[in-house]
């Protein structure tokens, strides 16, 4: 009788230390090999598009995206086909060579095909985006592209520092997201891993106010990752049954470090 209490509790426990775990968040990941272009010697940028858990720099296969584009000065182009298949530390990845031929900010926008998670039993689709402005021009960062769900940013993204306060509003079918859930990631970088104190703070974790509007400081440079959830009103059916769909409006943006002042003599 003992030893079946003993063997009870131990399940017991093993269940409850099963259910603390936290969920690792996926993040749509849209990465630029440069934020800013300023000189002609500059103009090529190879984008990195992959799913990703971005503060630990675990990977997860991307299948070729449903759809990406590329948005110079607002107006779209679709790029998928120039998308090229890669392979990091074993995973499917995607990049895009890309020539910044003239002034003004261009947005890569991410449309993924859905992912099934089973562990949290619903698909996953995150309209992943990033802007670069080139030569000087970047009007019209703060303006919204049309997508199905999308952060749109308040605070100038080609022009941060790290420890900055951020401002963004979370669009969703065109219109404000009050209370919405907003995580928010560090990348470390290529061959890098971020390291916090508890499990609990590798996602940060904002609401948006009764405009959608949210506010985050970063407090280390690098990019960072805004990831919006929200609901879709449809689902998708996974093996006869339907599957709720989570919808990310996904927003990378580069943080620089501010330098000190230098003597001017």
């Amino acid at each position: 009788m003992k030893t079946h209490s003993f063997i009870c509790l131990l399940f017991l426990l093993f269940s409850l230390a099963l259910t603390v775990v936290p969920a690792e968040a996926h993040f749509g990941m849209v990465i630029p090999s440069k934020p800013t272009v300023m000189e002609t010697a500059d103009s090529d940028l190879s984008v990195e598009v992959k799913f990703w858990h971005p503060f630990e720099n675990k990977g997860m296969n991307l299948v070729k995206p449903k759809s990406f584009k590329v948005y110079a000065n607002g107006s779209p182009s679709e790029a998928i086909n120039s998308l090229k298949e890669d392979k990091l530390d074993g995973f499917v990845i995607w990049r895009l060579p890309y020539k910044v031929a003239k002034p003004g900010l261009y947005a890569f926008v991410l449309e993924p095909q859905p992912y099934w998670e089973p562990e949290e039993d619903k698909f996953i689709i995150h309209y992943s985006k990033a802007l670069v402005d080139a030569y000087g021009d970047d009007s019209g960062w703060n303006e919204p592209l049309g997508l199905k769900t999308e952060i749109v940013p308040l605070t100038k993204p080609g022009g941060q520092y790290a420890g900055n306060v951020f401002s963004g509003q979370v669009l969703l079918d065109s219109k404000p997201v009050p209370g919405c859930e907003v995580e928010v990631e560090w990348y470390p970088g290529p061959d890098k891993k971020g390291q916090a104190p508890y499990e609990s703070m590798i996602t940060q974790v904002v609401l948006t106010d009764v405009n959608g509007i949210f506010h985050y400081s970063p407090p280390a440079s690098g990019w960072w990752g805004f990831a919006a959830l929200n609901e879709a009103d449809y689902k998708i059916a996974q093996e006869g049954q339907e599957k709720s769909v989570e919808l990310g409006a996904v927003l990378w943006v580069y943080f620089h470090q501010f330098m000190p002042a230098v003597n001017q003599k």
